[in-house]
């Protein structure tokens, strides 16, 4: 039964299907109230026994005619000789090809949903962010996606989604729920990788991100909100290679007007292919003067991460990051009047660690890099995002700033220490407390450009 606010319309169906033709229409005494809506003229309907047989034969060829023309025309005459006629479509329910991820076949966005939806997880985390006044803890949950790996049961997600957490539950699209281990991860790329006890699992296949065009079609599966679980969302790619700064650490990020919301982090983004080319991650929710603004999501390309992934599985953390070896800041106006620099920005090296990449390369403090590759360095944050295309043992030439001129020099990157990764990438999960923010709904605040970029837990 179906009543709009005036109650002026009423659908009533049988169980069999059948509807009833009309209500029992009764003739109230004059002066007594009756229902809202409408009234019935006071006195009965004449029926029109022609008009009904002249009804149903039309019904009858509009059904037949309708089936051999591909549609139905549904006619009906309420009253004798006034009639109206609905087109009902008779084309049955499209069915979808379950296709197999083969990196040659394109295929269409449900076929894309239907070939990796078993292969996307949700995740749900809880984590003590402090104690009440009477010294209970206080407990916060949080949620983000990510996606099957390997059939053994290794996730890959966000770091930001995991941080903090005590607990992690991951949940697969048929409804099995298992507790996650987290193996390791790299805060500086946003990604971190976490392991359930299963078998069988379906795993994604990964693609090549730089094969990405813009307007190329790209989706995302996830669980926005942390409640419409296994939502599929599609765009188009934006622009690739778009440097962007979360909290003084620089990305590189795939942009694209894919919806993204909370509780999107770490879930997959598809190229028509049905591979994974990125990991969503964050989005631009509002400009610098206060404009809030849509379609601006960004995804790590899987290319940047994927060594390090690797890496990850098989050790716990990623050994083969470049690593200079030496403590670096920002050049300031302030820095530079004080060394009599002529140079106002670059990366200020302020100390050099014994036998490391920068000692053999023949840094020293006092040095300001201004170049890696012919890219320039303005900034630490210029640096870092420089030295994330590298590995340990590639090696890159710096053009570097000197009071008594500028010179080249070759680097060979090194690998940090297994001790100092291991401090920052502890096998259990990572950190003590969780950076949610008050209400639950957490990420990363105070970064250079007033709050533009955030990244979500919820």
């Amino acid at each position: 039964m179906y009543n709009d606010e005036n109650n002026l319309y009423n659908y009533t169906y049988r169980k069999d299907g059948s509807e009833l033709s009309h209500q029992r229409e009764t003739v109230r005494p004059a002066g007594q109230p009756g229902p809202q809506g409408p009234e019935l003229e006071g006195k009965p309907v004449k029926k029109n026994r022609l008009g009904l047989k002249i009804t149903a034969l039309a019904l009858s060829c509009a059904l037949l005619g309708g089936a051999a023309g591909g549609g139905a025309v549904w006619a009906a005459s309420r009253y004798g000789g006034r009639g109206s006629e609905i087109n009902v479509s008779s084309r049955p329910a499209a069915q979808v090809a379950l296709r197999s991820v083969d990196g040659k076949t394109a295929m269409s966005d449900a076929e894309v949903y239907a070939a990796n939806v078993n292969s996307v997880v949700s995740i749900r985390t809880s984590a003590t962010s402090g104690y009440n006044f009477y010294g209970q803890p206080v407990q916060t949950a949080s949620a983000g996606s990510g996606f099957v790996l390997s059939a053994d049961g290794y996730i890959l997600t966000n770091y930001h989604v995991v941080k903090g957490a005590e607990t992690v539950t991951v949940t697969m699209y048929n409804g099995d729920e298992f507790s996650a281990q987290y193996i390791g991860g790299e805060e500086d790329y946003d990604i971190a990788v976490i392991k359930v006890e299963a078998e069988s699992l379906q795993p994604v296949t990964l693609g090549d991100s730089a094969t990405l065009n813009v307007g190329d079609h790209v989706l995302a599966i996830g669980n926005p909100l942390g409640e419409l679980t296994f939502s599929m969302s599609g765009g188009m790619v934006s622009c690739v290679d778009r440097a962007i700064n979360v909290d003084g650490t620089p990305f590189n990020m795939i942009q694209t007007d894919t919806s993204i919301n909370p509780g999107n982090s770490g879930g997959p983004l598809f190229n028509e292919y049905g591979e994974v080319v990125g990991i969503v991650s964050a989005k631009y929710s509002q400009s610098s003067n206060g404009t809030t603004v849509e379609g601006l999501g960004f995804a790590i390309p899987m290319n940047d991460v994927f060594s390090m992934v690797k890496d990850i599985m098989t050790n716990g953390y990623v050994s083969n990051r470049a690593y200079l070896g030496a403590t670096v800041w920002g050049l300031t106006e302030g820095t530079a009047a004080q060394y009599h620099y002529d140079i106002t920005s670059g990366a200020f090296i302020s100390y050099v660690e014994p036998d490391s990449a920068a000692a053999r390369a023949g840094l020293k403090m006092g040095d300001v890099i201004t170049k890696v590759d012919g890219t320039d360095i303005k900034s630490v944050e210029d640096l870092n995002l420089a030295k994330k295309k590298y590995s340990a043992g590639d090696a890159a030439t710096l053009e570097v700033y000197r009071p008594d001129g500028t010179v080249t020099v070759e680097i060979t990157w090194g690998a940090a220490p297994k001790e100092e990764q291991a401090q920052d990438q502890p096998q259990q999960y990572p950190g003590s407390g969780n950076n949610n923010s008050g209400s639950g709904n957490g990420g990363y605040y105070g970064n250079p450009f007033e709050d533009l970029f955030r990244y979500f837990y919820r």
